[in-house]
């Protein structure tokens, strides 16, 4: 186990990526623009990278539409393929180190977290889906005796990747590993405050085999990079994680250009119900607070509204109390810090804006350096006061009191969003319809997550559209279907 000095120290030492990566080569952008990418605990410059325009995607997307319809990676065998995966996945974990430690200086997220969690899961994803490449079926249908249907998945083409800040090396696996098992070629463009990761990615898949052009990473900002990818007219689908707002604007942008496939997660208020019939609510505490502060509260599916039962809520409050006191506010290279600085000064002001209202502070509530906020609890009465309503992106969990399951279900259901959901009682068929009711893509029963690589991950209502990552329905997302119908009659053989 290294410790605080030891992570500086290799923190120190790291060369970190200042080019992009378009058909194999490492490149500026055409225009010789740049932008600084910072260390949201110091606010120091971490690096200068390339700040891209409509030029670059349209020279990144040519590679991408070359290399795919030369076949170098959509004709290839999936057994083929799914070796080049699985050497990636190798080739990132044998980098571990060096990316956690880009990650949390990139993002402000802890190195506990970089190393336990994000790194890791990002590696079980790769192999996952490069598992799955030479598994997955296509289908005879059941037709007459005198012909042959045959409905085959073939890649979709060039897909256009958009990544969030607040997960930037996890969700790039959940995205690339489908895509390019599948066979397509890609354009990512990370989010500009946490850029580090994709690029040294992309440089070790060229170092794992992955023929030039199919992977090409694109540095900048939305305007810039991220419309001309919703609008290029030689990209087949996009696939695109953050906010709601944005989502909408790549659904105008397929509308407006080649009417592409789009697949969007979003946002999400994600309620977390607690019945009286609990048998250990120190356990409960412990999954809640894990829900709510993980990441600093910077989670599509972080629990943002308890509703807990109101026998139960004061000893509940007490321990989740309890609990957030533990949560240790501190340097995201200190392997003892749990909550770091959230992603941006700008951030940080729009949540921090959260802890004044009509709300009661249970716990929490105090900010350090402009940059950090402890984990915060606050009750409320009403369910129409804006904490309750908005998606407030950080440590800040709302406490409602509630009469009954029902209560808690309707009050659940009354958000835009439906992203995920948690249900806690001791009664398994209450907990069965509860998550039946909820109108979320994930209900998780007596615990929090977004269950593994094996289930699908996306929304209801305006948490998402299109599609799901993870699971095999992702790799849906990045194929089309074509039906094949022979005719076996015609013929002049006597059976």
């Amino acid at each position: 186990m290294l410790n605080k000095v030891d992570y500086k120290t290799q923190a120190t030492a790291l060369k970190l990526p200042s080019k992009m990566i378009v058909d194999g080569v490492q490149v500026a952008a055409l225009s010789g623009k740049t932008f600084a990418t910072l260390n949201p605990a110091t606010g120091e410059v971490l690096a200068e990278l390339p700040a891209a325009s409509a030029a670059d995607v349209d020279k990144a997307v040519t590679a991408a539409r070359y290399a795919f319809e030369d076949g170098r990676w959509s004709k290839l065998a999936p057994a083929n393929r799914k070796k080049v995966l699985l050497k990636l996945a190798s080739v990132i974990e044998e980098n571990a180190l060096e990316l956690a430690l880009m990650e949390s200086l990139d993002s402000g997220k802890t190195i506990s977290d970089c190393t336990s969690i994000d790194v890791p899961e990002a590696i079980n994803s790769l192999r996952w889906h490069a598992e799955a490449v030479d598994k997955i079926y296509d289908q005879v249908s059941p037709a007459n005796d005198s012909s042959l249907g045959l409905v085959v998945r073939e890649p979709i083409g060039v897909v256009g990747i958009v990544l969030p800040w607040n997960f930037p090396l996890l969700m790039l696996a959940w995205k690339i590993g489908p895509a390019l098992a599948a066979g397509c070629t890609i354009v990512v463009k990370p989010a500009e405050e946490t850029s580090l990761t994709t690029l040294r990615v992309a440089e070790l898949a060229l170092d794992a085999g992955l023929p030039p052009g199919v992977f090409n990473v694109l540095t900048g900002d939305g305007p810039e990079v991220g419309e001309p990818i919703g609008r290029h007219p030689q990209i087949d689908a996009v696939s695109f994680t953050g906010s709601t707002d944005t989502g909408r604007r790549f659904l105008k942008y397929s509308s407006e250009s080649n009417l592409k496939e789009v697949v969007l997660e979003m946002g999400g208020k994600n309620p977390c119900i607690v019945m009286d019939d609990v048998p250990d609510l120190h356990a409960v505490a412990s999954h809640i607070a894990n829900g709510a502060f993980w990441n600093m509260g910077q989670n599509c599916s972080a629990i943002s509204r308890l509703f807990v039962h109101k026998d139960v809520k004061d000893r509940l409050l007490k321990k989740l109390t309890e609990v957030a006191r533990t949560w240790t506010v501190g340097d995201p290279l200190d392997p003892d810090t749990r909550v770091g600085p959230l992603v941006s000064t700008t951030h940080f002001e729009k949540v921090s804006a959260y802890l004044e209202g009509d709300g009661k502070v249970v716990v929490g509530g105090k900010v350090f350096n402009g940059t950090t906020i402890e984990p915060t609890i606050m009750e409320f009465d009403r369910h129409d006061s804006k904490h309750v309503r908005e998606e407030i992106f950080g440590p800040i969990l709302s406490v409602i009191a509630v009469n009954s399951l029902a209560e808690a279900v309707s009050l659940a259901n009354q958000t835009e969003y439906g992203l995920a959901a948690s249900v806690f009682t001791a009664d398994g068929t209450r907990a069965l319809r509860a998550a039946r009711a909820i109108k979320a893509g994930t209900v998780t029963v007596n615990c929090y997550g977004e269950g593994d690589a094996a289930t699908p991950f996306g929304g209801y209502k305006q948490s998402g559209f299109g599609g799901r990552d993870k699971s095999l329905q992702a790799h849906d997302q990045y194929c089309q279907t074509k039906t094949l119908w022979i005719d076996l009659c015609n013929s002049n053989e006597g059976f």
